[in-house]
């Protein structure tokens, strides 16, 4: 037993080391690819151009990144928009996508492929079993400017399957809740949840469901996930709680399978580390490595990575060639969690809004 047990950790350090050699690596290629006047984007061209030393020749690793500064909130607030995206990508159709607009002016992210390389990635970590190729989709989450739309459908595209969508937008829930009417919020919900009824209940080959917490629970207190013929449920947004991922496993799926992820606009997608019962239903994602990477920073010193189990605020880059933003602080805190074998980076437990935020911010149907 002793010997397997230092066999196994000396396999997952061995892991760990591999995968921090090539997160450098990725870094030297994107710092290159995005402060290069002939294929870097405008905004951080004019960036390097105010530093003292050339990002090219002195970012080698992912520590280094440190060296650019924080990225600010309100950079990504307004435009020109096409700042960010990189001239060897000038020609191509550009997305914007937005983040929900709940602490004022949303900030704006462009794409190309991203989302369809962190949906393809995604799905490669969905058992078969109850997301099955070729089953179709309904998509149950916000819609206009996000990402979400596009990728849900993407993924059911990847998977050989088709993605109903319904109409949902949440920044008008939002204003209803700020205006204190909770009549017309919970009118406008029952509207969102009517339109998912009607096509569970008119195309019997949707067999996978994107939606939040909020929503799932809406769902399930109308029909039965299981006798709808929903087999598995990819689930998102700030209102996943240890509590909830009980509820819906223990009372609301009833054998269906449970994916809930830790996904924005401008990351991406973490994915959920597989249940075991040891975890006791937290949730513990881990990000797309190298692609994108989340630390757990004391919120008073960012600069300082806090320990293992500790509690501090997320800071997430975000490494692509499409988008690049370094050591931007989440409005999110979390508990830092180690490295697993499957995911041989550092993963975040139990997500959830700013502790120093809360009175100021409104989730809605997240």
């Amino acid at each position: 037993m002793t010997s397997k047990t230092t066999s196994s950790s000396a396999d997952l350090e061995n892991k760990i080391r591999a995968s921090r050699t090539e997160l450098d690596r990725w870094v030297r290629e994107v710092v290159q690819w995005h402060f290069d006047p002939a294929t870097g984007c405008p905004f951080w061209l004019d960036y390097a151009s105010k530093l003292d030393f050339d990002p090219r020749a002195e970012i080698k690793t992912y520590d280094d990144l440190s060296r650019l500064g924080p990225f600010q909130d309100e950079w990504l607030r307004g435009g020109p928009v096409r700042r960010w995206v990189p001239k060897a990508f000038a020609n191509s159709p550009i997305y914007v996508f937005e983040t929900g607009g709940s602490t004022g002016v949303p900030k704006s992210r462009i794409s190309i492929n991203d989302f369809r390389t962190d949906y393809e990635a995604f799905s490669r970590t969905l058992p078969d079993e109850y997301f099955p190729m070729g089953a179709d989709w309904l998509m149950v989450g916000p819609t206009g400017p996000r990402r979400l739309r596009l990728a849900v459908e993407h993924l059911a595209q990847h998977r050989g399957g088709i993605s109903f969508m319904i109409d949902l937008d949440p920044r008008w829930f939002i204003k209803m809740i700020r205006m204190g009417d909770s009549r017309q919020a919970e009118i406008y919900k029952n509207h969102v949840i009517d339109q998912a009824l009607t096509l569970l209940r008119a195309h019997p080959n949707i067999k996978c469901l994107f939606t939040t917490p909020k929503l799932l629970e809406a769902i399930s207190e109308k029909v039965s996930i299981k006798k709808m013929g929903i087999t598995g449920v990819f689930c998102g947004g700030t209102e996943m709680t240890q509590q909830f991922h009980r509820f819906a496993v223990e009372e609301l799926l009833d054998g269906a399978y449970f994916a809930p992820t830790y996904g924005n606009t401008l990351m991406g997608l973490a994915v959920h580390k597989p249940r075991v019962a040891e975890d006791n239903y937290a949730i513990i994602y881990y990000p797309p490595a190298p692609r994108a990477m989340i630390e757990v920073v004391d919120p008073d010193e960012p600069d300082r990575v806090v320990e293992y189990g500790e509690t501090g605020r997320v800071r997430l880059t975000t490494l692509t060639k499409e988008f690049f933003m370094p050591r931007f602080l989440e409005r999110d805190e979390a508990e830092r969690e180690p490295p697993c074998d499957l995911y041989p980076w550092d993963g975040v437990r139990n997500v959830r809004p700013f502790s120093r935020f809360k009175t100021s911010v409104v989730e809605g149907v997240y």
